[in-house]
């Protein structure tokens, strides 16, 4: 874990608190325009307009898209700031709008050299203040925000996180997300994942890469691949496994050159995530630094417990090799103000893998983790290893697991990252059990449906021969394909990236598999395997009301259960096609859950109620075997 320096950046919100609610939610401009403390920034996405840019531009373009990001976030950051609180929001909206309309322009100018420019980018650069939808009833969140502050001035609560000083708010989040609203308990949701038959030449295959769990803390806020040559890029950090060598400033030869913390050392891809954190006031490294605190990401980066890294084949046909230095982003990380047509964010707990969440944190029962998914483009176009908007040049596979027409299929990557985090005390706040959120970019707000993965593959050739060979031969192969599921990864190599917790059981015993609680409310489906373009994510589930969970989470010490997933929910072999159910009330295209998933929930415990009905049976047939064995003794002595 990362060591801490500095204080975190986010107590500028003690100040908006100390007023009571109002000074937190009542930031009203003279103009009348909407309150900017339950406001966020959204602006167009200039990025995915430019389908198409010459190489010749590419550099110039990439540089002056991160500084329109790199606009945004600062501009959030005012509109959050309690010393400009006095001002119209104008002030703050109007002369971003001015500094984008400058940028677009000289992305313009860089493609007339090269070429014509696309249609309509002028008409991008107007950004607007819109409701976040990030409050829980605001004075709610003022008053926790309130007593956060008030515990860090006198020093109550101290020990409760980690020995950090208690942050306001939400861990020093406070107005930044996340909010109660964000999360869903598990087992309210209806199954939604069922596994589709492979048909005719289907690629029936798995390839398992190990590669640890980022235990050794490679992290930083660039992007390689959406801005290269820029620092901080991504304004959110990124946990790092394989490719060491992963920065703003990689080049293809850096990353070929790299080291790896895979366990096959033919296999040096980079593979990266945003973190996840808990919001409880600890101070990371980057605490007073950009693409940290200072940008919103605060509080404890939690390392994975397990990440399992599975390539699988398609339903329909046989698989080609990938091309080296292929790049692939999946999910959208600025899907909250962009609209969900490229979300691919996936979301479930340990044992209940069948029912997947895309725009919720799931609440997992005690002794289950929460599990997040990404299942990975796997059509390709068969031309170019990367794209303007790093979208085009791949695909998801349509309905029926074939690829569009000019793309063809290769070994789909799937991610699975599971972590030991307890369900957050949602009535206050997540003072007694902190919340949890992945990074984001500022004005994202934390919001589940933001979340991404990446991946640059840097697979030997003849490596990436053998994972075709596999998938298509149907066989189970890899360096992770034998390990224990559950084993967190790879073995330190030497790059101190070494395996995870994991579990001391073994998944594949024979317990039997708890009986879950009966769900009670739809979650959101589709009927596609995978997202496809202009789709969106479906209507959330049955919520708890604001700030009280569904069930009761367990708090800092209660011990983790004994229950471990069944031998056909773990990853070492995931059915490669599994795909939320379809419902002719949803029309929102959603993830691919994680593979594996079964029809009924396995391995965790239900609530404390149903142990008990299945513990006073026991108690009392082992009353009545005492009291014949007692009665057995005395009629012996009685003939004696």
């Amino acid at each position: 874990m990362l060591g801490g320096g500095g204080l975190v950046a986010a107590n500028v919100y003690a100040s908006a608190t100390e007023g009571g609610s109002d000074a937190y939610t009542t930031r009203q401009a003279d103009d009348g325009a909407s309150s900017a403390w339950g406001s966020t920034i959204d602006c167009p996405d200039v990025g995915t307009a430019l389908t198409t840019v010459p190489d010749g531009a590419r550099a110039d373009v990439d540089k002056e898209l991160a500084l329109l990001d790199q606009q945004i976030a600062a501009a959030y950051q005012q509109l959050q700031d309690p010393a400009r609180a006095a001002e119209r929001d104008s002030e703050i909206v109007d002369p971003l709008n001015e500094e984008r309309t400058a940028t677009i322009a000289r992305i313009a100018a860089a493609l007339d050299r090269v070429g014509a420019r696309p249609e309509g980018l002028d008409a991008l650069a107007a950004c607007t203040l819109r409701a976040s939808e990030n409050q829980n009833g605001d004075a709610n969140d003022a008053q926790d925000g309130q007593q956060g502050n008030d515990q860090g001035e006198d020093g109550q609560g101290d020990d409760e996180q980690g020995g950090n000083e208690q942050q306001p708010g939400n861990g020093g989040q406070a107005g930044n997300g996340p909010v109660a609203a964000d999360f869903a308990d598990i087992t309210t949701v209806q199954p939604n994942v069922q596994n589709p038959a492979p048909e005719g030449d289907a690629s029936r295959g798995t390839f398992v890469t190990s590669c640890g769990v980022n235990a050794n803390g490679v992290f930083n806020s660039d992007n390689v691949i959406v801005a290269p040559g820029v620092s901080n890029g991504a304004h959110h950090f990124h946990d790092y496994v394989g490719n060491q060598a992963n920065d703003a400033f990689a080049s293809d030869e850096d990353l070929a050159n790299g080291d790896t913390s895979c366990v096959d050392q033919g296999d040096k891809s980079s593979y990266f995530w945003p973190v996840l954190r808990l919001q409880n006031g600890t101070q990371e490294q980057d605490a007073n630094a950009p693409g940290g605190a200072t940008e919103g990401n605060a509080g404890e980066i939690v390392t994975p417990e397990q990440a399992t890294l599975t390539f699988v084949g398609n339903p329909q046909s046989k698989v080609t090799a990938m091309p080296r230095l292929l790049r692939i982003i999946t999910g959208d990380a600025k899907a909250f103000v962009n609209g969900t047509a490229n979300a691919n964010a996936s979301w479930s707990c340990t044992g209940f893998e069948d029912r997947q969440l895309k725009d919720k944190y799931p609440l997992c029962p005690q002794g289950s983790d929460v599990v997040r998914t990404f299942r990975f483009q796997s059509c390709w176009d068969g031309r170019n290893i990367d794209s303007a908007n790093h979208r085009t040049h791949v695909a998801f596979a349509q309905a029926d697991g074939a690829c569009p027409a000019g793309f063809q299929a290769i070994p789909q990557l799937v991610q699975r990252i599971v972590y030991d985090v307890d369900a957050p005390s949602l009535e206050d706040g997540g003072r007694t059990v902190p919340l949890f959120a992945v990074d984001s970019f500022p004005e994202q707000q934390h919001k589940p449906v933001t979340d991404h993965g990446d991946f640059i593959n840097v697979f030997d050739e003849d490596l990436m021969g053998e994972m075709v060979d596999c998938v298509n031969d149907g066989r189970q192969c890899g360096a992770g394909s034998d390990q224990e599921p559950g084993s967190g990864g790879g073995p330190d190599n030497g790059s101190g990236n070494g395996s995870g917790s994991g579990s001391d059981e073994d998944p594949g015993s024979d317990d039997e598999p708890q009986e879950q609680p009966t769900p009670t409310s739809e979650a959101p489906t589709g009927g596609n395997d995978e997202p496809q373009p202009g789709g969106s994510v479906g209507e959330p589930t049955a919520q708890p009301e604001t700030g009280t969970p569904a069930s009761t989470p367990p708090g800092d010490d209660a011990p983790k259960s004994d229950t471990t997933p069944s031998p056909a929910q773990s990853i070492a072999s995931p059915s490669p096609w599994t795909r939320p159910q379809d419902d002719s009330e949803s029309t929102g295209a959603v993830a691919q859950p994680p593979a594996g998933a079964e029809t009924a929930p396995q391995g965790s415990q239900g609530s404390l109620a149903e142990t008990g009905t299945q513990l006073w049976p026991a108690a009392i047939g082992a009353v009545l075997l005492i009291s014949g064995f007692l009665l057995l003794r005395r009629t012996r002595r009685g003939h004696m």
